[in-house]
């Protein structure tokens, strides 16, 4: 069984949909410490005058070493209006914004106050756009130990994977340990080669949130991801 362990970002981008496809088994990573201005809690589309972000206020004063399952978002700051009408005024031309925009639109108008769970909630939607099927769980719903290595390839072996697909930038500590080696478990990596599609306004950006893809190409979406995602 491939698995991946990812922090649940929000509104990711395009290569985290296709890691997402790319496995039987994902876990989004919410018991470890949040980091502030972090993809945790914001992410970039594009404009008639180039990308932008998203960004989602916590509340976070006075509060150290919070975990990721337990940040506040600061619904005073109305950031949900904010970004459905800043979404809709880039996006309302596009071919499939009627499409998909209701659903995100009410994910975030109606969250709970928790930002993983907004996360999880859009991530989890947008994979049902896509059609993607992989199972999923959190991090902090099973009994695991360690950090960094160590945590990955506990969490590797309580669901009693054979793979661990890993993202690049995670190379440089995993290649420390040899916690996966005396686990039998291999490790390998996704490499995503950013897809170029049709945008609106001049030009191409790339890392932009998955709704760029998604409400510029629709039904041809997860192919795209398909074709971009392979393993080295």
């Amino acid at each position: 069984m491939r698995v991946a362990i990812m922090q649940p970002t929000y509104l990711p981008w395009s290569g985290y949909f296709g890691l997402f496809n790319y496995v039987d088994f994902f876990v989004f990573l919410d018991s470890v410490q949040f980091e502030r201005r972090s993809w945790q809690q914001r992410n970039k589309i594009k404009s008639s005058s180039g990308s932008f972000f998203l960004s989602i206020p916590v509340l976070s004063k006075g509060l150290r070493e919070q975990k990721i399952k337990d940040i506040k978002i600061d619904k005073e700051s109305k950031f949900f209006e904010k970004h459905i009408k800043s979404i809709t005024q880039n996006y309302k031309r596009t071919l499939y914004f009627e499409e998909y925009s209701n659903e995100i639109f009410h994910k975030i108008l109606n969250n709970n106050g928790n930002l993983c769970d907004l996360n999880i909630q859009l991530i989890l939607t947008i994979n049902n756009f896509l059609g993607i099927k992989t199972e999923t769980c959190r991090s902090s719903q099973l009994k695991i130990t360690g950090k960094k290595g160590h945590l990955l390839a506990s969490i590797c072996t309580e669901l009693g994977a054979t793979e661990y697909i890993s993202p690049p930038g995670s190379k440089e500590y995993l290649d420390q340990t040899d916690i996966f080696e005396k686990n039998n478990i291999p490790i390998k990596y996704f490499q995503f080669n950013h897809p170029v599609y049709t945008q609106q306004y001049n030009g191409f950006e790339s890392n932009l949130s998955i709704i760029d893809l998604l409400m510029n190409c629709g039904d041809e979406s997860l192919d795209i991801l398909k074709q971009a995602s392979k393993i080295n």
